[in-house]
Protein backbone atom coordinates (compact mmCIF):
# COMPACT_ATOMS: atom_id res chain seq x y z
CA UNK A 1 0.00 0.00 0.00
CA UNK A 2 2.80 2.61 0.61
CA UNK A 3 4.33 1.82 -2.53
CA UNK A 4 0.70 2.21 -3.94
CA UNK A 5 0.95 5.60 -2.43
CA UNK A 6 4.58 6.71 -3.26
CA UNK A 7 4.61 6.11 -7.03
CA UNK A 8 0.90 7.66 -7.32
CA UNK A 9 2.08 10.58 -6.16
CA UNK A 10 5.60 10.35 -8.55
CA UNK A 11 3.39 9.77 -11.34
CA UNK A 12 1.20 13.40 -10.35
CA UNK A 13 4.05 15.30 -10.29
CA UNK A 14 6.75 13.94 -12.86
CA UNK A 15 5.37 15.25 -16.16
CA UNK A 16 4.84 18.71 -14.86
CA UNK A 17 8.04 18.93 -13.39
CA UNK A 18 10.00 17.92 -15.95
CA UNK A 19 8.01 20.40 -18.35
CA UNK A 20 9.00 22.97 -16.27
CA UNK A 21 12.73 22.04 -15.33
CA UNK A 22 13.37 21.43 -18.88
CA UNK A 23 11.38 24.89 -21.22
CA UNK A 24 12.67 28.35 -21.22
CA UNK A 25 11.36 30.46 -18.65
CA UNK A 26 7.34 30.98 -18.19
CA UNK A 27 5.18 33.83 -17.09
CA UNK A 28 4.98 33.39 -13.42
CA UNK A 29 1.29 32.76 -11.81
CA UNK A 30 0.15 34.58 -8.97
CA UNK A 31 3.69 35.49 -8.76
CA UNK A 32 3.16 37.50 -5.70
CA UNK A 33 1.64 34.49 -3.56
CA UNK A 34 4.35 33.83 -1.51
CA UNK A 35 5.18 37.30 -0.12
CA UNK A 36 1.84 37.14 1.86
CA UNK A 37 2.80 36.70 5.65
CA UNK A 38 0.02 34.71 6.49
CA UNK A 39 -2.02 32.57 3.89
CA UNK A 40 -4.54 30.02 4.12
CA UNK A 41 -5.75 26.31 2.57
CA UNK A 42 -7.04 22.83 3.04
CA UNK A 43 -6.12 19.56 2.21
CA UNK A 44 -7.38 16.24 0.73
CA UNK A 45 -5.25 12.88 0.72
CA UNK A 46 -4.75 9.45 1.96
CA UNK A 47 -3.27 7.39 4.88
CA UNK A 48 -1.63 4.27 5.43
CA UNK A 49 -0.98 3.21 8.69
CA UNK A 50 1.41 0.51 10.01
CA UNK A 51 2.52 -0.98 13.71
CA UNK A 52 5.99 -0.91 14.78
CA UNK A 53 6.80 -3.55 17.60
CA UNK A 54 9.85 -4.55 19.58
CA UNK A 55 8.79 -7.76 22.08
CA UNK A 56 9.63 -9.22 25.23
CA UNK A 57 10.82 -13.06 24.21
CA UNK A 58 11.60 -14.21 20.72
CA UNK A 59 8.28 -15.19 18.92
CA UNK A 60 6.58 -14.62 15.95
CA UNK A 61 5.83 -11.28 14.23
CA UNK A 62 2.45 -10.11 14.71
CA UNK A 63 1.47 -8.72 11.02
CA UNK A 64 0.01 -5.87 10.06
CA UNK A 65 -2.32 -5.55 7.47
CA UNK A 66 -3.04 -2.12 6.73
CA UNK A 67 -5.70 -0.59 4.99
CA UNK A 68 -5.87 2.85 2.29
CA UNK A 69 -7.23 5.55 5.02
CA UNK A 70 -8.46 9.38 4.25
CA UNK A 71 -6.90 12.24 5.54
CA UNK A 72 -9.08 15.89 5.16
CA UNK A 73 -7.80 19.31 7.05
CA UNK A 74 -6.60 23.01 6.73
CA UNK A 75 -3.28 24.89 6.53
CA UNK A 76 -2.27 27.79 7.85
CA UNK A 77 1.19 29.16 6.59
CA UNK A 78 3.43 31.81 8.05
CA UNK A 79 6.18 32.93 5.76
CA UNK A 80 9.26 33.34 7.72
CA UNK A 81 11.37 34.41 4.42
CA UNK A 82 11.70 33.37 0.89
CA UNK A 83 12.60 30.14 1.72
CA UNK A 84 11.58 29.33 4.64
CA UNK A 85 7.67 29.01 6.53
CA UNK A 86 5.62 27.76 9.83
CA UNK A 87 2.68 25.63 8.96
CA UNK A 88 0.14 24.54 11.05
CA UNK A 89 -1.74 21.82 9.59
CA UNK A 90 -5.06 20.50 12.33
CA UNK A 91 -6.82 17.68 10.54
CA UNK A 92 -9.18 14.41 10.75
CA UNK A 93 -7.07 11.27 9.49
CA UNK A 94 -9.19 7.78 9.81
CA UNK A 95 -7.65 4.08 8.99
CA UNK A 96 -7.90 0.89 9.80
CA UNK A 97 -5.40 -2.06 10.90
CA UNK A 98 -6.07 -5.35 11.34
CA UNK A 99 -3.44 -7.65 13.87
CA UNK A 100 -2.65 -11.17 13.02
CA UNK A 101 -1.01 -12.97 15.45
CA UNK A 102 0.53 -16.66 14.93
CA UNK A 103 -1.37 -19.41 16.58
CA UNK A 104 2.12 -19.77 18.97
CA UNK A 105 0.83 -17.09 20.94
CA UNK A 106 -1.77 -19.54 22.48
CA UNK A 107 0.36 -22.51 22.84
CA UNK A 108 -1.77 -24.39 26.04
CA UNK A 109 -4.83 -22.11 25.43
CA UNK A 110 -7.99 -22.94 24.01
CA UNK A 111 -8.52 -20.35 21.38
CA UNK A 112 -10.58 -20.28 17.98
CA UNK A 113 -9.67 -18.33 14.61
CA UNK A 114 -11.07 -15.08 15.78
CA UNK A 115 -9.01 -15.02 18.79
CA UNK A 116 -5.82 -14.86 15.96
CA UNK A 117 -7.28 -11.42 14.66
CA UNK A 118 -7.78 -7.84 15.83
CA UNK A 119 -9.08 -5.21 14.20
CA UNK A 120 -7.34 -1.75 14.84
CA UNK A 121 -9.89 1.04 14.41
CA UNK A 122 -8.20 4.33 14.58
CA UNK A 123 -9.16 8.30 14.00
CA UNK A 124 -7.01 10.82 15.13
CA UNK A 125 -7.30 14.26 15.17
CA UNK A 126 -4.08 15.62 14.29
CA UNK A 127 -2.28 18.97 15.07
CA UNK A 128 1.04 19.29 13.87
CA UNK A 129 3.54 22.10 14.22
CA UNK A 130 5.89 21.97 10.94
CA UNK A 131 9.11 23.78 9.13
CA UNK A 132 8.63 24.27 5.48
CA UNK A 133 12.28 24.20 3.72
CA UNK A 134 11.86 25.40 -0.53
CA UNK A 135 14.14 26.08 -2.54
CA UNK A 136 14.12 29.06 -5.16
CA UNK A 137 10.71 29.10 -7.01
CA UNK A 138 11.56 27.84 -10.74
CA UNK A 139 9.09 28.93 -13.39
CA UNK A 140 5.69 27.65 -11.62
CA UNK A 141 7.16 25.20 -9.16
CA UNK A 142 8.61 24.95 -6.22
CA UNK A 143 9.92 21.99 -4.06
CA UNK A 144 10.35 21.49 -0.94
CA UNK A 145 11.12 19.54 2.55
CA UNK A 146 8.84 19.53 5.12
CA UNK A 147 9.53 18.13 8.82
CA UNK A 148 8.65 19.02 12.42
CA UNK A 149 6.56 17.40 15.27
CA UNK A 150 2.98 16.97 16.07
CA UNK A 151 0.30 15.26 18.61
CA UNK A 152 -2.67 13.86 17.93
CA UNK A 153 -6.10 12.53 19.92
CA UNK A 154 -7.02 8.74 19.08
CA UNK A 155 -10.99 8.97 19.60
CA UNK A 156 -11.30 5.94 18.13
CA UNK A 157 -8.53 4.48 21.48
CA UNK A 158 -10.92 2.53 23.66
CA UNK A 159 -8.42 3.76 26.68
CA UNK A 160 -11.05 3.93 28.76
CA UNK A 161 -13.11 0.72 28.30
CA UNK A 162 -12.98 -1.95 31.15
CA UNK A 163 -13.07 -4.74 28.78
CA UNK A 164 -9.86 -6.23 27.38
CA UNK A 165 -8.83 -8.68 24.97
CA UNK A 166 -10.25 -11.24 26.57
CA UNK A 167 -13.68 -9.66 25.90
CA UNK A 168 -12.17 -9.04 21.82
CA UNK A 169 -11.35 -5.64 22.87
CA UNK A 170 -8.10 -4.27 21.37
CA UNK A 171 -7.21 -0.77 23.47
CA UNK A 172 -4.70 1.42 22.88
CA UNK A 173 -3.83 5.29 24.16
CA UNK A 174 -5.81 8.36 23.36
CA UNK A 175 -3.17 10.75 23.02
CA UNK A 176 0.17 10.08 20.68
CA UNK A 177 3.17 12.33 19.41
CA UNK A 178 4.70 12.11 16.53
CA UNK A 179 7.50 13.08 14.44
CA UNK A 180 7.10 13.86 10.84
CA UNK A 181 9.63 14.41 7.78
CA UNK A 182 8.68 14.63 3.77
CA UNK A 183 8.86 16.22 0.91
CA UNK A 184 6.97 18.09 -1.96
CA UNK A 185 6.19 20.03 -4.84
CA UNK A 186 4.29 23.85 -4.91
CA UNK A 187 2.79 23.63 -8.79
CA UNK A 188 1.61 27.49 -9.13
CA UNK A 189 -1.83 27.92 -11.31
CA UNK A 190 -3.40 30.63 -12.47
CA UNK A 191 -6.06 31.23 -9.81
CA UNK A 192 -4.38 29.00 -6.87
CA UNK A 193 -1.73 26.81 -5.58
CA UNK A 194 -1.83 23.00 -5.84
CA UNK A 195 0.89 21.17 -3.75
CA UNK A 196 0.87 17.27 -3.48
CA UNK A 197 3.14 15.93 -1.18
CA UNK A 198 4.62 12.95 0.33
CA UNK A 199 5.55 12.30 4.20
CA UNK A 200 6.19 9.28 6.87
CA UNK A 201 4.91 10.01 10.63
CA UNK A 202 6.73 7.86 13.46
CA UNK A 203 5.17 7.86 16.83
CA UNK A 204 7.61 8.77 19.72
CA UNK A 205 5.12 7.43 22.65
CA UNK A 206 4.11 3.61 23.44
CA UNK A 207 0.47 3.28 22.49
CA UNK A 208 -0.63 -0.50 23.75
CA UNK A 209 -3.18 -0.72 26.13
CA UNK A 210 -2.24 -3.67 28.02
CA UNK A 211 -4.42 -6.77 29.20
CA UNK A 212 -5.08 -7.02 32.92
CA UNK A 213 -3.56 -10.63 32.72
CA UNK A 214 -0.02 -9.99 32.43
CA UNK A 215 0.50 -13.23 30.43
CA UNK A 216 -2.11 -11.88 27.77
CA UNK A 217 -1.14 -13.99 24.12
CA UNK A 218 -2.58 -10.65 22.57
CA UNK A 219 -0.09 -7.94 24.76
CA UNK A 220 1.82 -10.20 26.72
CA UNK A 221 4.95 -10.46 24.55
CA UNK A 222 4.64 -6.49 23.60
CA UNK A 223 7.22 -4.28 24.70
CA UNK A 224 6.36 -1.59 22.70
CA UNK A 225 4.00 -0.32 20.22
CA UNK A 226 4.24 2.20 17.40
CA UNK A 227 2.23 3.91 15.12
CA UNK A 228 3.99 4.41 11.47
CA UNK A 229 2.81 5.77 8.78
CA UNK A 230 2.75 7.38 5.04
CA UNK A 231 0.74 10.62 3.90
CA UNK A 232 -0.24 11.13 0.76
CA UNK A 233 -1.61 14.70 0.97
CA UNK A 234 -3.53 17.55 -2.51
CA UNK A 235 -3.17 20.42 -0.95
CA UNK A 236 -5.17 23.77 -2.30
CA UNK A 237 -3.79 27.13 -1.18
Amino acid sequence: MKRVLIILAFLIASQTVSAQLFTKEKIKNIENFDKQRLSWGFYLGFNSYDYQFQYEEDQPDILVDNTLGFSVGLISNLRINDYFDLRFEPGLFITTRNLQYDPAYFTGLEFNDSDLMREVKSTYVHFPLLLKVSTKRINNIKPFLIGGFSTALNLSSNEENPDDNAAGQFRTKKSVLFYELGFGIDFYNQWFKFTPSIRGVFALNDELVRDEDPNSPWTGNINTMKTRGIFLNFTFQ
